[in-house]
């Protein structure tokens, strides 16, 4: 049964409303033209956690058929997405959110999206450049797991994307999704994934395999979430008594934090999966934590809050800043 460390949240956390009293301001949402129609800009949402700076960014959506979400039926799955009108024709909008870590020294990115290997995305690399960030001024990437829409875009088009960067990730997911035998009895929806997990390996020869929980950069640590794929890890990010954790796939919208029993079609190990759900989500709600979720609504911030004994999503406030 997978653990889930204590030291994941042991640093003290912001309140609700310190940590969303510098959360969110939207850097770029749309721009004018005023000389033709208004030109839509990527989406980005800059926030910060003691001396980082941290940009939340989208690479793209993809809406999930409502039934992808085992132990939930596709009615039930959709009644649910309609009551929260959260509906969309082809099912649950899965959002593919990245962020980018800077604390004056470095530039962190977590995850990189599919980048344009799935649903409406490869929205990454503009998004960066809209902000004057070259590929190549990437300092680190880490990736919470080596599904298809978070490392898509580190090898899209057979590329070393960001040629400088030290890539952080879990040795087993290394392992699992490297498999030949593996690979050759996976179902076709997630060939993908294996395909391109070699692409890491090749592309990067200096691939940085971790093993466990480590902190990778002052403030920046590894914390273990094995569940939802072998390696699946997420990141905290902590500084002057605050603290981020970006969860990666804990959390999906629609069906997340309410229900622990309910998957997303792409898990391997469902029960290891439910009883990391069933560590994480009451203690980040004890402990008020500021979480970041990939596939959430943009820009994936929120707390997972318990009312009555059930819990649910609440969305990070968007604050604009001077």
């Amino acid at each position: 049964m997978p653990s889930l460390s204590r030291r994941a949240f042991n640093v003290g956390l912001p309140s609700a409303a310190a940590a969303l009293a510098s959360v969110l301001s939207p850097t770029n949402l749309a721009a004018a033209d005023q000389s033709s129609r208004p030109k839509l800009l990527a989406p980005s949402a800059q926030f910060r956690i003691g001396r980082f700076a941290i940009t939340a960014l989208a690479d793209g959506f993809a809406d999930m058929p409502f039934s992808y979400f085992p132990g939930l039926s596709a009615q039930d799955t959709e009644a649910q997405a309609r009551a929260m009108s959260a509906a969309k024709p082809g099912g649950v909008r899965f959002l593919f959110n990245q962020y980018l870590v800077e604390d004056g020294d470095q530039l962190i990115l977590i995850d990189t999206g599919p980048g344009g290997t799935l649903g409406q995305s490869g929205k990454l690399a503009p998004a960066l450049a809209q902000m004057g960030v070259r590929p190549d001024a990437i300092d680190a990437v880490v990736i919470t797991h080596t599904h298809q829409d978070h490392i898509g875009g580190l090898v899209a088009g057979g590329r070393q994307n960001f040629p400088n960067a030290d890539v952080y990730v879990d040795r087993r997911d290394i392992r699992h999704w490297t498999d030949p035998a593996k690979r050759s009895s996976a179902p076709p929806y997630l060939t993908k994934s294996f395909d391109l997990s070699s692409d890491l390996v090749r592309l990067y020869p200096k691939l940085q395999q971790i093993d466990g929980e480590r902190e990778i950069a002052r403030g920046v640590s590894i914390v273990d979430l094995t569940g939802h794929t072998p390696g699946h890890i997420g990141v905290r990010i902590a500084d002057a008594g605050q603290s981020l954790i970006m969860a990666s796939d804990m959390l999906f919208p629609v069906v997340h934090p309410g229900a622990t029993d309910v998957f997303f079609l792409f898990e391997q190990d469902r029960d290891a999966a439910k009883a990391m759900r069933d560590k994480f989500y009451p203690r980040a709600a004890e402990e008020k934590a500021l979480v970041a979720a990939t596939h959430m609504p943009f820009p994936g911030l929120g707390r997972i809050a318990s009312e009555g004994g059930k819990l649910r999503w609440v969305a990070a406030e968007w604050a604009y800043q001077d």
